[in-house]
């Protein structure tokens, strides 16, 4: 009887450790599942081993906000864009108040963007690609000091590397008239009504 007891617990031990055997073999085996998962995940929204240090900020105006707003938020390394007001003499203006041209303040786009991704001067570029910077207190059909072109330079390094591009474009004949971007100290920006923002992206939504 003892003999068959022991034989019997026996049995009950080994098949307790196969089933304990078992189940740390299928945690692992979701573990490894659940990390394929989340890795594929960040690698398909750009967020794999991704971690941003440090951002930055500009200030452009070139024109209608809208259309600037929306082609700043396409660019690569830029991680935000908002629309507003800047260079007036006005506090907490109202578009409004800004269209009448008794405000001073040009339609500004502020981006914040990952400098490891993209850097200041490749944002010039941008900008100065994204207008036409020849053009005085208008772009296109839209006239006033509003849509004047200018660069809001937030410190010294930005001045001298918005004043170099400048002096480079000039000089390169890219543009044939002369080109009239100011290139100004930013000493505040006013975030414009809701309705202006992302506004290109909203009326496309809209339409579908």
């Amino acid at each position: 009887i003892i003999s068959i007891v022991f034989i019997g617990n026996k049995n009950f031990y080994e098949r307790n450790q196969m089933t304990k055997k078992i189940l740390i073999l299928l945690s692992l085996f979701i573990f490894f599942i659940s990390c394929a998962v989340i890795k594929g995940g960040l690698e398909e929204t750009g967020m794999k081993n991704k971690v941003i240090k440090s951002t930055k900020s500009a200030y452009f105006a070139a024109g209608c906000f809208w259309g600037v707003e929306h082609k700043f938020s396409q660019v690569k390394g830029v991680l935000s864009t908002e629309v507003g007001y800047s260079g007036g003499t006005t506090d907490n203006p109202s578009y409004v108040q800004v269209c009448s041209g008794d405000t001073g303040h040009a339609e500004t786009t502020k981006i914040v963007y990952d400098p490891s991704v993209i850097d200041y001067e490749e944002l010039l570029e941008k900008f100065f690609s994204f207008h036409d910077p020849t053009q005085l207190n208008r772009q296109g059909p839209d006239v006033g000091t509003q849509y004047r072109s200018v660069v809001f330079y937030v410190d010294e390094n930005q001045k001298r590397i918005a004043e170099e591009k400048r002096t480079e474009l000039e000089k390169s004949k890219k543009f044939k008239d002369h080109i009239v971007t100011e290139i100004k100290p930013f000493k505040t920006f006013y975030k414009a009504e809701e309705y202006h923002q992302k506004y290109i992206e909203k009326q496309k939504k809209t339409k579908k």
